[in-house]
């Protein structure tokens, strides 16, 4: 019996592996003779990096670079050698939490820290990229991104201009004299989830900007510049469009990825799904096995399990999830190719107890090991 696992981080518990093995390890049980593979699992946001370095054999590199607030932070980012890809969460440079809430500011923060990351990788020879972009802390366009890759965003005086959104009240002139050669190599595959467009109502500054600290006159006055960025850099590159889908995202990163780049936008499962090959394990499995930490509407609508099973309905295999709690909602994942789905927890327990690491993998392989012994049954 081939059984196929490919299951999402249980977050702030399991990573994706941790909890393909503990699975792995209660299907053995009921099955010793089960042919069981684990497949790593992400949608392009938080533990896309982990789950693709720990799964593919990649190696993780560790740097310091410029914060959201412009402190130094520690970050890391992964690489695939034999492709040369290099597997990036912009978070790690410039998400939200690495600013307190009484500190967040879109008017400062800065996106310069992700273009640090990725000249380092160009430097150790990535011309590959993969980046999810969800959960910035920043509206700045991606210029920050830009500055450290070495585009020049300067000023009526022709300095760069100030780190965040509030810089591009100053943006006079774009240069490109100085962009790193081997940036025109570099192909960029980012992950991005949201149909945002970079101005206007639906745009980064009116829907995103006040989770990042954004007051209504500060989103009408990063509104204009961004447009005015977006005008200014068409003259200069001409397929720019602030109203493309997707060029909102992460406060303008899309629109930078897109406009100064070799970039394409895609769904973040579906990204993850073509560079971990999966269909090609789907093709032989007799049961896929997926899940996340808590299944509810929100899977429904296109997460990562979905994803999956999507993918496996394609091939016609049977789709289980395990989740460490599921909603009433849930039941709409069962219409979206789940067959079935089950919680894991065993008795009463807190909700720190249910994460700890010990115990999530204790109650992940002991489902898995009853509901293999009910399949093998009626097998």
């Amino acid at each position: 019996m081939n059984i196929l696992i490919a299951i999402d981080s249980f977050k702030g518990s399991l990573s994706s592996m941790e909890a393909g093995y503990a699975i792995s390890e209660g299907l053995r049980r009921a099955n010793p003779a089960a042919d069981v593979t684990v497949r790593p699992l992400a949608d392009g946001g938080e533990g896309t990096v982990d789950a693709l370095v720990c799964g593919m054999g990649g190696t993780l590199q560790m740097l310091t670079v410029t914060g959201p607030l412009g402190m130094p932070v520690d970050a890391s980012y992964g690489i695939m050698e034999d492709t040369k890809t290099a597997i990036l969460e912009m978070s790690a440079a410039a998400g939200i939490t690495l600013v307190p809430k009484e500190k967040r500011n879109p008017l400062y923060t800065t996106t310069y820290g992700v273009g640090e990351l990725i000249k380092d990788a160009i430097s150790k020879g990535c011309r590959r990229f993969l980046i999810g972009i969800g959960g910035s802390a920043t509206n700045d366009g991606g210029v920050g991104m830009l500055q450290a890759l070495g585009f020049g965003f300067l000023d009526g005086e022709g300095n760069q201009i100030p780190f965040g959104a509030y810089g591009l009240s100053k943006l006079s002139r774009i240069d490109t004299s100085h962009v790193i050669p081997e940036l025109s190599m570099c192909q960029f595959r980012i992950a991005c989830d949201v149909t945002n467009v970079l101005c206007g109502d639906y745009g980064c500054s009116a829907v995103y900007g006040p989770q990042k600290g954004a007051t209504p006159s500060m989103i009408s006055q990063m509104d204009e510049w961004l447009f005015s960025y977006a005008t200014l850099a068409k003259t200069c590159f001409p397929n720019a469009d602030p109203f493309f889908p997707g060029t909102g995202a992460a406060g303008g990163l899309g629109f930078a990825f897109l406009t100064f780049t070799d970039s394409v936008l895609q769904s973040g499962i579906d990204l993850i799904l073509e560079e971990t090959h999966l269909s090609s394990y789907l093709e032989r499995a007799d049961l896929v096995i997926t899940g996340e930490g808590c299944l509810d509407s929100q899977t429904a609508m296109g997460k990562a399990p979905i994803g999956v099973a999507r993918l496996a309905k394609k091939f016609h295999k049977p789709v289980i999830a395990f989740a460490g709690s599921v909603t009433p909602e849930a039941v709409s994942c069962n219409d979206a190719g789940i067959d079935a789905f089950f919680p894991i927890l065993r008795s009463i327990m807190t909700l720190e107890e249910a994460m700890e690491p010990k115990n999530a993998k204790e109650n992940l392989a002991a489902a898995a090991e009853q509901v293999l012994r009910l399949w093998s049954t009626n097998a």
